[in-house]
């Protein structure tokens, strides 16, 4: 079984990326989706109903979704495997921005949209440097010369990432991206799967729910308007 994790910021178009690559390989293989979300989600019952395919959901909830991703990522592999998937395709909401969701054993793909500013490929650091492979959408709504610089900040970041242009409705350049599942190599060893990157250190008080403002209040790593940028307090 393949296993591919697609991330991205909200609203980045991928869910779009995701229903292209399943109509398009739904004759050669048989897909499991798993969907990772905060609060709601209503993919997994949109894809399943539309491709008949296996599909969940996981709200994260208190949290992260990559936090949550990482949890259950091993019973989402048995899972598919139960449902003799030959291609699980995971879906994470991926919202912070710092983390990566992606494994090893598996294709990364970063989803972004070519209307969310130039910048952007600069603000997403983990996601798109550990990545395979970036998605970037909604190139039908941009001028060329704005393709061009969004290509170069994605290469400022990541400079030997494969990139894929698409208009993800229509299905415009995603031969490529398909062509990358394909060649992605089987699971080995479930057991043997592990993140890419190490996650950010930023476990602090807020994080178990202590309210008041102001890093005076709080311990563990806490962060001052000025002087260090991160700052160790306490125990």
């Amino acid at each position: 079984m393949r296993l591919v994790i697609i991330a991205g910021p909200p609203s980045a178009g991928k869910t779009a990326v995701v229903r292209q690559t399943v109509r398009a390989l739904q004759d050669r293989h048989r897909t499991a989706y798993l969907k990772i979300d905060v609060v709601r989600a209503f993919e997994d019952e949109e894809l399943a109903a539309e491709f008949g395919i296996p599909a969940r959901k996981i709200c994260s909830g208190d949290l992260c979704p990559d936090h949550a991703g990482v949890m259950v990522m091993r019973d989402a592999i048995t899972w598919a495997e139960e449902e003799s998937a030959d291609l699980l395709l995971i879906e994470s909401a991926g919202l912070c921005l710092r983390c990566s969701p992606y494994t090893t054993q598996g294709l990364g793909i970063a989803v972004l949209s070519a209307v969310s500013g130039t910048n952007t490929p600069l603000k997403m650091a983990a996601m798109l440097a550990l990545a395979d492979m970036a998605v970037v959408t909604r190139i039908d709504l941009v001028s060329q010369a704005e393709k061009e610089v969004f290509r170069e900040r994605i290469r400022e970041v990541n400079p030997d990432l494969e990139i894929v242009e698409t208009n993800a409705l229509q299905g415009t350049g995603m031969r490529y991206l398909l062509r990358a599942i394909e060649d992605c190599p089987d699971i080995t060893d479930p057991d043997a799967i592990v993140l890419r990157g190490a996650p950010p250190l930023g476990v602090c008080t807020i994080c178990i729910g202590k309210t008041d403002i102001g890093w005076q209040h709080h311990f563990g790593v806490i962060r001052k308007l000025e002087g260090a940028d991160h700052l160790y307090r306490g125990d």
